[in-house]
């Protein structure tokens, strides 16, 4: 059994380190045990000085978010270290902002496949998208994908499902593949209830809502009327079953991820409680998953403003890459 786990860590950067907010980190890392770990949010210096080269700016800002890395991974019992990555890490940065993804992994239980690891940023992604592929006994290598989905644009999010979705695809059909992430956005997955009726896993969360920032998350017609919540970005990745939703797939009862920090912590929330950390996992590992939770404890509510999620997968049920198309 293999545990894949999703952490958007809360602007974590060097500043920080040994403090209380990173050691609860830590805490709420171990107590999930993951053998992959997919991280959002670290952060580097965006200054410099006013002669400083912007390649050279651009360098040492990398080396600073993979020495942030690397100190939570040793502090966790886990690494990031890649040959051929930025800085010798599993990262992804974005060209325009300092905000980082990234793959952990447990160097005891998993191994990745040499080679694998590659990094997207800008303008594909407004936050980077991290992907590391890793044998882990199946017939085919399992490709993880770290992602953070624009928060601002929802038409970028869908053109970054989109873009998702073509290195998760094969001709005639998807590779094994989670990808994991801070999306961002409102599920598309669903669901059948008792009576028999479709409705969506992720109830709409924005109907009753009235603030300047809906823009960021609804359709666009439907703002001030209705308020529905746009999906587009997870529904291409869904459709006909090309993925499946961990959290709908399993039938696990419905948890938020974000929304629980009370306010004048962290960043401003008018959005309430909502599920946009999100496991996707495609065709041919739909099967192989097992369990799907969110972490909830003292140090995971301390930790961040996103609650950790993972799930657990029987590689032995990973199917081939073409096969069920």
């Amino acid at each position: 059994m293999i545990r894949i786990a999703n952490f958007n860590a809360f602007k974590l950067g060097l500043t920080e380190h040994r403090s209380a907010r990173w050691q609860a980190r830590i805490t709420a890392i171990r107590e999930v045990t993951p053998d992959i770990l997919c991280l959002q949010e670290v952060v580097a210096d965006n200054t410099h000085e006013p002669d400083e080269n912007p390649a050279a700016a651009a360098v040492r800002r990398d080396r600073e978010a993979a020495e942030a890395i690397a100190r939570l991974a040793a502090d966790c019992g886990l690494t990031a270290a890649t040959p051929d990555g930025i800085a010798g890490t599993a990262m992804a940065p974005n060209a325009g902002h300092t905000w980082y993804t990234a793959i952990l992994r447990n160097p005891t239980t998993v191994t990745p496949v040499p080679g694998s690891y590659r990094a997207f940023g800008a303008p594909e992604f407004h936050h980077g998208l991290t992907t590391l592929s890793f044998d882990v006994g199946a017939a085919d290598p399992l490709l993880v994908a770290s992602y953070h989905g624009d928060p601002f644009r929802p038409g970028f999010r869908a053109n970054e499902g989109i873009r998702i979705k073509g290195h998760l695809r094969r001709t005639g059909g998807a590779r094994p593949a989670v990808v994991l992430g801070d999306f961002n956005a409102i599920s598309a997955a669903q669901v059948t209830n008792p009576s028999g009726e479709t409705l969506h896993y992720d109830a709409e969360p924005y109907t009753r809502q009235d603030h300047d920032d809906l823009e960021y998350q609804c359709v666009p017609e439907t703002i001030g009327i209705s308020n529905l919540a746009d999906r587009r970005q997870t529904a291409v990745l869904l459709r006909r079953g090309f993925a499946v939703d961990a959290a709908a797939h399993l039938g696990a009862p419905w948890q938020p991820t974000v929304g629980y920090w009370p306010d004048g912590t962290g960043d401003p929330d008018p959005w309430g409680e909502r599920r946009i950390d999100l496991i996707l996992a495609t065709r041919p590992v739909a099967p192989a998953l097992t369990a799907y939770r969110v972490h909830v404890s003292k140090a995971s509510t301390e930790a961040a403003d996103h609650r950790p999620v993972y799930v657990d997968l029987d590689p032995s049920r990973i199917q081939q890459a073409n096969k069920g198309v």
